[in-house]
């Protein structure tokens, strides 16, 4: 006879809109890697509260920091596009962030 096991499981779920600042944030924050981060976090702060989510610490950043980065890539072209256009009509003190 087969065996019936009943699991109950609970999944959360967030949708989170970065501005730049937030990105910029988050770029500085996973840009030097998950092993310079977690260096620095232990020695400072102790491993009993971060270590039991280190695994899940790591799929954040690996999660985080290629999208980060590609969004910042594109706001950055858009400002060096803009200033570009700035310049050739002759508009000065183009907004800067």
């Amino acid at each position: 006879m087969a065996q019936f096991k009943a699991v109950a499981t609970v999944e959360a779920k967030a949708i989170i809109t970065f501005g730049e600042c937030e990105l910029r944030a988050l770029d500085a924050m996973t840009g030097y890697g998950i092993e310079a981060f977690l260096k620095v976090f232990y020695a400072e702060l102790g491993e009993a509260n971060m270590r039991p989510y280190e695994q899940d610490l790591r799929a954040l950043f690996a999660t985080l920091n290629p999208p980060v980065s590609e969004a910042l890539a594109k706001v950055n072209q858009a400002r060096r596009v803009l200033e570009e256009a700035s310049n050739k009509s002759g508009v000065k003190d183009a907004p800067q962030n």
